[in-house]
């Protein structure tokens, strides 16, 4: 956590550069904890509705972006 505190602190920085890199990490460090997220909550039985709500965004969308990675269950 304190990584990503350091890293939104650093989207202010006056060097839009070095504020866009920081959004870059940030972005690909938050895909990495939703994907650990995601295979928690299947791992737990949540189902592709229950983790699309959670996330705000349709079952397609969510089921596309992990069921494909073979690293989940099929089940929806």
């Amino acid at each position: 956590m304190e990584q990503l505190t350091e890293l939104a602190a650093s989207t202010a920085d006056h060097d839009p550069l070095v504020g866009l890199g920081s959004v870059a990490r940030l972005r690909a460090e938050t895909e990495r904890i939703e994907a650990v997220l995601v295979r928690r909550a299947r791992n737990n039985g949540a189902t592709w509705p229950q983790i699309a709500a959670a996330l705000g965004v349709s079952k397609q969308a969510v089921h596309k972006k992990y069921a494909g990675r073979g690293l989940f269950g099929g089940r929806s």
